[in-house]
């Protein structure tokens, strides 16, 4: 190890209270995309985060309206120039999920509290505590570290922080795409990654492809039943019913169990696992444990009794369509009264693989939805994220890598697409398909859970098994010297 690493380090150290006040206070601004609620906010603190790094640029970008009609949440885009021969592109993600019902949380989501959650003896509970802005400071904290220590930095960043990951990344598209000609002279991008809870590390590379839309039956576009605003629901003896409809609907999307999709075509394509991908499915399923997973998830198991096996191939390999949520008419808890809703709404997250195409399935469901009679039924789309296949052997994946061993910490390629167990997307297309055509890496050191969930949270003080924020930011570090060949 150089002996800049090690000044690196015991900086850290020494600083770590520092640290862990600024995940805090990132954290305790809200920045709830699909609500709006503290993004603007948030996108300035964000920026105020890359200007006090010492990016000679950071701005809040104003995207605008994007490809599906809806207009973009703030991005923040900081470039810093270190005069180094390499440039790495820096992706993070300012914006969180909704609190849900506060009540339920064992401490506030928004006050960013520190407790203990055994095994770990100091953990932050927060909305966006693992997803994603405790990793994220981790490697702000470990840039400043960097520089204080150094007076500079060993590549040059071109640092991208989007505020709509939670709407599918509708304005990082159009930005994407509109600085290409500036983006594509980055050698590599490089994103946030963490340890499971027995302290294994998951690089995700790739990713799986997912489109989200909303389905809208009315009687206004079905020709029946109430047209223009809701009815009283006394009228349901002798008129027809949108909300029915759409029940009915959406009954023929999926079989009984909910878990088969009956859309002709839609299994069409699927790339499975390959040849040399065996062996990596063998030594993932050496780390799948099924009771933790049902005791972290706070689930009722898994679905038709999966083994490890089984999951871990559908979950890698697998297509689903989720019903996120739906609505019409008296949705308010204890709301009494009698109507018959003129329109109902349902949201669908569609998770697709290799060598599937969201336009080619929206199209699909488009016909089956018209072959059986629901031609008035309205799709709309909230966005599409396009799959992304892994790929491991780039300078900077061997940096990571590196890292790992030099921690002593146990790391799993996942075969395949590359997504961590359960198949979360993230816009990794943009980066290393079309436009930038980029190698991509994702990974680092630490641990938290329950992301989108009730009690999220991101591990400071570590165990025997997982790295704490300390650990986050000095991983993160030798990852940058590890690729600049000065470690």
């Amino acid at each position: 190890m150089s002996r800049e690493l090690e000044d690196i380090y015991r900086h850290i150290d020494q600083n770590l209270d520092e640290h862990v006040v600024r995940v805090q206070e990132w954290i305790r601004q809200p920045s709830v995309s699909n609500t709006g609620e503290g993004i603007r906010e948030c996108a300035e603190m964000t920026r105020g985060y890359f200007e006090k790094l010492g990016c000679q640029k950071s701005e809040v970008v104003d995207v605008g309206f994007t490809d599906w009609g809806a207009k973009a949440n703030p991005l923040v885009y900081a470039e810093y120039d270190a005069g180094a021969p390499k440039t790495v592109v820096l992706y993070m993600m300012y914006d969180t999920m909704p609190i849900f019902d506060v009540s339920q949380w064992r401490s506030h989501p928004f006050e960013a509290n520190i407790v203990e959650q055994p095994p770990f003896k100091k953990v932050i509970i927060g909305r966006g505590a693992v997803n994603s802005k405790g990793p994220q400071m981790a490697m702000i904290n470990s840039l400043r570290s960097i520089r204080q220590v150094t007076g500079g930095l060993p590549v040059n960043l071109f640092i991208i922080a989007e505020g709509d990951e939670e709407r599918m990344s509708i304005g990082l598209r159009k930005f994407v795409h509109e600085r290409k000609d500036r983006l594509s002279q980055a050698d590599a991008m490089l994103g946030f990654g963490r340890q499971n809870a027995n302290g294994v590390a998951i690089p995700h590379n790739g990713s799986e492809g997912c489109f989200y839309i909303e389905l809208e039956t009315s009687g206004a576009r079905w020709g029946k039943g109430p047209m223009a605003g809701p009815i009283h629901g006394g009228y349901k003896r002798t008129v027809d019913s949108p909300a029915w409809r759409h029940i009915k609907m959406l009954c023929t999307l999926v079989d009984e169990t909910g878990n088969k999709i009956l859309v002709d075509g839609w299994y069409d394509n699927m790339e499975g696992p390959q040849e040399e991908d065996m062996e990596l499915i063998e030594e993932t399923l050496k780390t799948v444990n099924q009771e933790t997973s049902i005791s972290n998830l706070k689930i009722g198991g898994f679905m038709e009794g999966l083994g490890p096996r089984e999951m871990l191939m559908r979950a890698l390999y697998g297509t689903s369509m989720n019903l996120d949520g739906i609505w019409g008419g008296l949705t308010e808890p204890g709301t009494a009264g009698s109507i018959m809703p003129d329109k109902v709404t349902s949201k669908h997250n569609c998770r697709y693989v290799p060598n599937q195409d969201g336009t080619d399935l929206l199209r699909k469901l488009r016909a089956h939805l018209d072959r059986h009679g629901y031609q008035d039924v309205e799709i709309r789309v909230i966005g599409d994220v396009p799959w992304l296949m892994s790929d491991y052997e780039s300078d900077l994946s061997r940096a990571l890598f590196k890292m790992y061993e030099q921690f002593d910490v146990r790391y799993e390629k996942l075969p395949g697409t590359g997504v961590a167990q359960m198949g979360p997307y993230w816009p990794g297309y943009l980066f290393g398909r079309d436009p930038l055509k980029l190698s991509v890496t994702m990974g680092g050191l630490g641990h938290g859970g329950r992301a989108h969930a009730i009690d999220e949270y991101f591990v400071i003080e570590g165990n025997d098994k997982v790295y704490g924020l300390a650990g986050a930011e000095k991983g993160f570090a030798t990852i940058l010297y590890n690729y600049a060949g000065l470690s």
